[in-house]
């Protein structure tokens, strides 16, 4: 079974940049997609972007298009969140999951949740 990790929330003011990461343990061995999912007070968990096992495919949702990219670093059993030109309505607790399919946009789809970092953007 894999854990993760995340780590890298913190406060910025509108328009700023943060990297999120997340850190995998345990049976990192076997290749799995990655996706990053936000939830923001009162509404649900929603998709933001993935990886596939391998990095050759990224999926996004539109509000983050062109301003977060994913990465992963499978030497390091890290992958990365990269948020550019931050707007107040992302603003949301950020939590990484591991799956089978980077194409899959469902929560249900993902398997291994990481506890999630605060990211909270000032106007």
């Amino acid at each position: 079974q894999v854990q993760l990790v995340e780590s890298g929330g913190e406060l910025v003011q509108a328009g700023g940049s943060l990297r999120l990461t997340c850190a995998a343990s345990g049976r990192t061995s076997i290749g799995y997609a990655v996706a990053w999912f936000r939830q923001a007070p009162g509404k649900e968990r929603e998709f933001v972007t993935s990886i596939s096992w391998n990095g050759g495919s990224t999926y996004s949702a539109d509000s983050v298009k062109g301003r977060f990219t994913i990465s992963r670093d499978d030497a390091k059993n890290t992958a990365y969140l990269q948020m550019n030109s931050l707007k107040p309505e992302d603003t949301a607790v950020y939590f990484c999951a591991a799956g089978q399919w980077a194409s899959s946009t469902e929560a249900r789809a993902y398997d291994v949740w990481g506890q999630g970092t605060q990211v909270t953007v000032s106007s």
